[in-house]
């Protein structure tokens, strides 16, 4: 049986709190771009006292339509790879940033369950992108094994620690 890493909410403060003091210190801003999450990204950075230094603000687009006006997902690159992709991660994470003030962003899009996996794309298959302002993205593929919380709490936890490769 795999194992499925159980992230506390205590354990995501602790993560969310140290991005925090990156942000902080280097004067940046953080936008999150969220689908599968729905908002828990943003939850998880405001639950820290002092957010409001470094956070500018958190798009919930779980829609196809809510992609394409919130974030500037071009309507052809879901027809063509769908919401869960390399390339629709990196037109959210890079929409967020056109449609923010923030220095900083991250973008996570991906099937939480229990239905809607595909074999090519099975429950806890998850896109998260990375990318600071004028710089280009990153974006890395996961599969979180698990029940629909523990694939995005596990989700929260990888964007929190992606973002310290870019917040430095």
């Amino acid at each position: 049986m795999p194992t499925v890493i159980a992230y506390s909410d205590a354990d995501l403060r602790v993560l969310a709190d140290a991005l925090g003091q990156r942000l902080r210190a280097n004067r940046d801003r953080l936008v999150t771009a969220e689908s599968c999450t729905g908002g828990w990204i943003a939850k998880t950075v405001t639950d820290i006292a002092g957010s409001s230094d470094w956070f500018d603000c958190g798009l919930v687009a779980y829609s196809y339509e809510a992609k394409q006006a919130l974030l500037r997902v071009r309507p052809q690159t879901l027809e063509t790879h769908g919401a869960v992709s390399r390339e629709t991660v990196i037109e959210m994470v890079s929409g967020a940033l056109v449609n923010s003030g923030a220095s900083v962003a991250v973008a996570v899009t991906g099937i939480a369950g229990p239905g809607g996996g595909t074999e090519d794309k099975p429950v806890g298959t998850v896109w998260i992108a990375w990318k600071r302002r004028g710089g280009y993205p990153k974006a890395e593929p996961f599969h979180f094994e698990g029940d629909r919380e523990a694939v995005r709490r596990q989700t929260v936890a990888a964007a929190l620690h992606g973002l310290e490769t870019i917040s430095v």
